[in-house]
């Protein structure tokens, strides 16, 4: 169930990409602070990974009396971790930077999305402060993840492993949380109730997150994929509310009388076949 649930959380994603077809003026709208984002982002990265060997070296002054083999396999490890740490939290980073400057583009995205799906609507949304506050929430989130997993990753033998599976689970639990927010907080479902819903619905939350983590971890992914993980998480908001109480209220009232009547009359025939026996009396 649980692995059916993950998978489910891709194809969650999957089901956003679809609206690329069906809205492309709508999803091109976040196209441009998706790119601004990641050109800033990248270049940053690049600056650390040319300037990550004098950066290993200088915090390992006491590695020079060693073995160069020793001392090579310790700054390499202690790289590997720092730049998958910046990894993770560039991922989140990119995440909250985006939905911060592009609000109001990935605003209409989500409710092009519900419009199309249909049923009752949300009234009002989270507002640009509401998002900025978010988004600092998040990075900070991230920043403790990253630095969560770079710890790891310094494990001798399966600290790479470890530190990178940690990595995509937390990072995608975070993105999962800040993109349904949206959807979710215009229905007036408030943070803690928010991560309540998708504790229940775990493997979905993790699949859709860990999936979007993924696409953007890809060269110029990042870009296309933004838009439709807007669209995808406004299909996983929708999959972890609860079902309305209304139907089952409704049809409870229409059939309890019957059952507490006899031979399966519904209650809405019962006046009628008490009247005939006073009416012959």
């Amino acid at each position: 169930m649980a692995a059916r649930g993950f998978l489910g959380g891709f194809g969650m994603l999957l089901r956003g990409f679809a609206w690329w077809g069906r809205r492309p003026g709508t999803m091109a709208l976040g196209l441009a602070p998706a790119a601004i984002v990641a050109v800033l982002l990248l270049a940053a990265l690049v600056a650390l990974g040319v300037s990550l060997p004098g950066l290993t070296s200088a915090t390992t002054p006491f590695a020079d009396a060693w073995p160069s083999f020793w001392a090579f396999v310790l700054r390499l490890a202690i790289g590997a971790a720092a730049l998958g740490a910046a990894l993770a939290l560039a991922v989140v980073t990119f995440t909250a930077l985006t939905l911060a400057a592009g609000e109001p583009f990935y605003d209409r995205i989500w409710r092009t999305v519900e419009r199309d799906l249909g049923g009752p609507q949300p009234s009002d949304g989270a507002g640009f402060w509401r998002g900025v506050a978010d988004s600092a929430s998040l990075i900070a989130r991230g920043l403790a993840v990253a630095l969560l997993a770079g710890s790891l990753g310094l494990i001798p033998v399966v600290g790479g492993v470890v530190g990178l599976v940690t990595g995509l689970i937390l990072t995608g639990w975070l993105l999962s949380d800040e993109l349904v927010s949206r959807a979710l907080g215009a229905r007036g479902i408030r943070r803690r109730e928010r991560r309540a819903l998708l504790r229940r619905h775990r493997g979905l939350t993790l699949g859709f997150g860990v999936a979007t983590q993924l696409c953007f971890l890809i060269p110029l992914g990042a870009i296309l994929a933004m838009p439709a993980a807007v669209a995808g998480a406004t299909l996983l908001a929708r999959a972890v509310l609860p079902a309305s109480p209304t139907p089952a209220t409704s049809t409870t009232r229409e059939t309890g009388p019957d059952r507490a009547g006899s031979g399966g009359v519904r209650g809405g025939a019962r006046p009628a076949s008490r009247g005939t026996p006073r009416g012959r009396g």
